[in-house]
């Protein structure tokens, strides 16, 4: 039985919230090193094994603002539940697959879960004193990242040691005590949207988003410039229109477009765009960096355990900061934390360019870029929760996360164009290929460094506060319904 913030500890609930967070962000990460022991285990071939990796990025894309708007509406908790099991139910079924396809399918299932990370910030935002709001959701920022990165140090040990089976038993164990716990201790949500759950809209945001990341992930095995890329690419941007009019013209928006519009949150999401290139990008890339044979002359020749051993102290760094954040904002604003954080995390991926030759030196640039990871993933979702009323925290969050995954998607997408060209005869990169490829990843992290100085410092407005702003707003409206001026910046 669900209960209420009167009678359960918000450091009770904060403990189950960052069971479930862990999980889920396992679950992104776990697979990535062992794809070939997956490949040869199930008997199937490159191309089909990546929609391991595939599969999961379009159903997490499709379902986290889909999830963070209908707890919004009927409850965050129940969702968190639901979500919860969903990850339960895709790793049992992953942990037992005998085919890809089975894999792949249960995949789909766990991207479910993704609504995980923003009904956490809205539960947070909703039962937490409100001078513990920051710093609890800095922690669980900084744990969807440190999650990511533990993943790739374990997964190699623990296929080794067992199976490849239990990079899902493991999640699997984890979800379902969060799921247990949090029907029994996570409140009920008092903030609540009311209305309708739009179901064109949510059509529309599915069909563009899967028309958009499916070329952008599989462009380098179909070909850019392939009739099925193009098409997908073309069907996005008019699915994209459509779906931007169908929500300016509701009653009761699946987003918000008011709400996107506000400069705090298109400011903080064009930044999470550009931070999702970098950092999903180094997950996939550096390890595969280190794991270069040293008689390419500038690789390491770790192993996969190795490579991942090299990259513990870039969690525990952005662990700490994601921690610390919460105080920084409170005493700097989170505005200047994300500022910080971006300048750290461009300076750091220039030294990558330019400075590789030994493994310290590579230490040192992981631990800065964790640093900067933890310091701005935290300020992100803080800048987005303080700039959106109370009962669109949930969707608003969702959006915020699901922008930085498609970051991530074109990121790794360019850098693996830009990594692979002029290949070795052996198949590997040659050395300028990472360093083009690190140097596209600081110009990002220069661009997010801009963005971050131009987020305003402004307040989340009340729900009413919002319809005021919208009522008193200089809107015109065409016959056609597309909204053509912006709403009065407060």
């Amino acid at each position: 039985m669900l209960r209420d913030s009167a009678t359960t500890d918000y450091r009770v609930t904060f403990v189950v919230l960052c069971v479930g967070v862990s999980a889920f962000s396992l679950l992104q990460s776990l697979v990535n090193p062992v794809l070939p022991t997956i490949q040869a285990a199930l008997d199937t071939d490159q191309r089909t094994v990546t929609w391991v990796l595939t599969a999961y990025l379009l159903s997490a894309s499709v379902f986290t603002p889909i999830i963070g708007r209908i707890g919004d509406k009927v409850g965050k908790e129940r969702m968190l539940v639901f979500a919860l099991f969903a990850l339960a139910v895709g790793a049992l079924l992953a942990a037992l697959a005998g085919s890809i396809e089975m894999l792949i399918f249960a995949r789909v299932i766990q991207g479910i879960g993704g609504g995980v990370l923003p009904l956490t910030f809205g539960i947070i935002r909703d039962v937490f004193p409100k001078e513990r709001v920051a710093g609890a959701i800095g922690t669980a920022a900084a744990l969807l990242a440190v999650g990511g990165g533990i993943g790739l140090v374990i997964a190699g040990p623990l296929v080794q040691a067992l199976s490849y089976h239990w990079l899902f038993w493991v999640p699997m164990i984890m979800t379902i005590s969060a799921g247990l716990a949090s029907a029994a201790f996570v409140p009920r949500s008092v903030n609540r949207t009311p209305g309708r759950i739009n179901v064109p809209a949510a059509l529309l945001l599915s069909g563009w988003l899967v028309c958009l990341l499916l070329p952008v992930s599989q462009g380098r095995v179909w070909g850019w410039s392939s009739g099925r890329s193009v098409a997908l690419f073309v069907a996005s941007v008019l699915l994209c229109a459509l779906w931007v009019r169908v929500e300016v013209r509701s009653d009761s928006p699946l987003i918000d477009m008011r709400m996107m519009r506000l400069p705090a949150v298109w400011t903080t999401n064009v930044a999470s765009l550009l931070f999702g290139v970098g950092m999903y990008s180094l997950f996939a890339f550096l390890p595969q960096f280190l794991q270069t044979p040293e008689s390419t002359g500038y690789g390491f020749g770790l192993s996969i355990s190795a490579s991942g051993w090299v990259m513990l102290p870039q969690s525990v760094a952005m662990f700490l900061s994601g921690i610390a954040s919460g105080r920084l904002a409170a005493r700097l604003g989170s505005k200047r934390v994300l500022v910080l954080g971006a300048g750290v995390n461009t300076a750091a991926l220039f030294l990558l360019t330019y400075a590789r030759e030994s493994l310290w030196q590579v230490l040192i640039i992981t631990v800065l870029l964790g640093f900067a990871f933890g310091l701005a993933f935290a300020a992100m979702s803080n800048l987005v929760v303080e700039s959106v009323p109370v009962t669109q925290t949930g969707v608003a969050s969702g959006m915020n996360a699901n922008i930085r995954t498609i970051g991530g998607a074109l990121g790794g997408a360019v850098l693996g164009s830009v990594v692979t060209a002029g290949a070795r005869a052996d198949g590997l990169p040659v050395e300028s290929g990472y360093t083009n490829g690190f140097l596209v990843l600081a110009l990002s992290a220069a661009a997010a460094t801009l963005v971050a100085l131009l987020v305003p410092v402004s307040k989340a407005p009340e729900p009413e506060e919002f319809e005021g702003e919208v009522r008193h707003a200089e809107l015109a409206v065409v016959p056609g319904g597309t909204l053509v001026s912006d709403t009065v910046s407060r």
